[in-house]
């Protein structure tokens, strides 16, 4: 099992994750992020910490939005080869907040690519907490420009 230590004490991810190398502050200051990509499953998750809760102790909106304005690009490059490794700038994104992710607890993303255009990319997912079903997600997506992930081969 792997392990990364949250600020509630519990070191325990899901079996097959392991960190998730992305740049940019925001990420380093929100992070750490950890991806599962066995073969057509691709699924992105973080522990919820602390820093990420809101007054009642349940991980903040903000950061459950950030979180699925993730889950479903990363989908995308890695489920579309079509898209490959574009920048997605991100056109609209529709939330549906199902339940709390309080402290402590697995949350999980996991999304679908609906429909991929000339210059746009459609995706939906469900992000979890502790396997409840806690955010609805959809996007839409501009097709940029080519860009490569570190770690990632063709990326």
């Amino acid at each position: 099992m792997s392990t990364a230590t949250a600020q509630d004490g519990r070191t325990d991810l899901p079996e097959g994750f392991g960190p998730l190398p992305m740049g940019g502050d925001y990420i380093a200051v929100n992070g750490p992020l950890y991806l599962r990509h066995e073969g057509a499953l691709v699924q992105m998750g973080f522990r919820v910490e602390r820093r990420h809760t809101n007054p009642m102790g349940n991980c903040h909106g903000g950061m459950l939005a950030s979180f699925a304005d993730m889950v479903l690009p990363l989908t995308i490059h890695r489920k579309s080869p079509e898209v490959g490794f574009k920048f997605l700038p991100t056109i609209s994104l529709q939330l549906d907040y199902l339940a709390p992710a309080p402290l402590g607890a697995w949350v999980q993303g996991e999304a679908e690519v609906l429909r991929v255009t000339r210059s746009l990319v459609f995706a939906q997912g469900l992000v979890s907490a502790d396997g409840v079903p806690a955010l609805r997600i959809s996007g839409i997506f501009k097709i940029g420009k080519a860009f490569n992930l570190p770690g990632v081969e063709g990326g």
